[in-house]
């Protein structure tokens, strides 16, 4: 089989699916492999390391899509690749269709074999979206709380507070990978937690691991709604596999918030769990 790792063109994305060393891995394994030249750039792999593992260096990426039977990738493919590839093509790759029906109708009309890493399931797990996960809700609360500076335009309110002022206080709506994620470094920069989930056992056993300064709710509609307008920071990490995410703050429920409070929905690549919600 041939496999073709093309470099990824969606904006501000620098990881490449196939790292030198798992190149060397599968070209022992028999497979010819194609890497298209500066794929693995932004993450640190120049195109020598792939050259001494084994891998065939293809420039444009045009050729790579021609050349291999299995297309493996980071990020969906976005439109300005759509015209790259082959009727019947096989692809491996993050997809989260849930939220993307222009692809989805592509994959169909091109009859593509899609693999999407979000819901390859080991044994009850998501081996290939838990790693993401715990990176995406470890970055939530950093990247709320630079919002939350009055310089953009924020409460200007610290997580853990100073002296003689109130903690931030942070919302967090599930408490998966993701979510127990978002909650370690919230507790860790010194807020007032809590972490909401249907899940029961999940939340008891967030209670055991977790700070002091951590709490948990059973999450319904009105239990966000009764902690909502104190909110300084609200993460949103629900995860359905393979589904979009359900809207649990709706536009309406903003105008309860304060004002310069911040949200961050790491669910956005399933749609996202805010009404308000977008890709930036």
């Amino acid at each position: 089989m041939i496999v073709g790792v093309p470099k990824e063109i969606k904006p501000d994305e620098n990881r490449v699916a196939v790292t030198p060393e798992g190149a060397r891995e599968l070209i022992a394994a028999g497979v010819t492999l194609l890497v298209q030249s500066g794929a693995g750039a932004g993450s640190g792999f120049d195109d020598s390391a792939y050259e001494t593992a084994g891998a065939n260096l293809i420039e444009s990426a045009e050729t790579l899509f021609e050349k291999a039977d299995l297309i493996v990738k980071v990020k969906e493919p976005i439109a300005q690749e759509y015209p790259l590839f082959k009727k019947g093509q096989i692809l491996f790759t993050y997809l989260h269709l849930a939220a993307d029906r222009a692809l989805t109708e592509f994959l169909l009309e091109k009859e593509i074999t899609a693999f999407a890493y979000e819901t390859l399931e080991v044994n009850g797990k998501l081996p290939l979206l838990e790693p993401m996960s715990e990176v995406a809700g470890k970055m939530a609360p950093i990247m709320g709380t630079l919002h939350l500076g009055r310089y953009q335009g924020g409460e200007g309110i610290l997580p853990g507070g100073v002296a003689g002022t109130e903690r931030a206080k942070v919302m967090i709506l599930g408490g998966g990978v993701a979510g127990k994620a978002a909650a370690q470094i919230a507790a860790g920069l010194g807020a007032d937690v809590t972490v909401f989930d249907i899940n029961l056992d999940r939340l008891r056993y967030l209670e055991d691991v977790m700070p002091k300064n951590v709490a948990t709710r059973y999450s319904s509609a009105g239990a966000i709604a009764q902690l909502l307008p104190d909110a300084d920071m609200v993460i949103g990490t629900v995860l359905i596999p393979g589904a979009k995410a359900p809207k649990l703050i709706t536009r309406e429920m903003l105008s309860d918030m304060k004002e310069g409070s911040v949200l961050v929905d790491v669910s956005i690549d399933q749609g996202g769990c805010f009404e308000s919600s977008r890709p930036t």
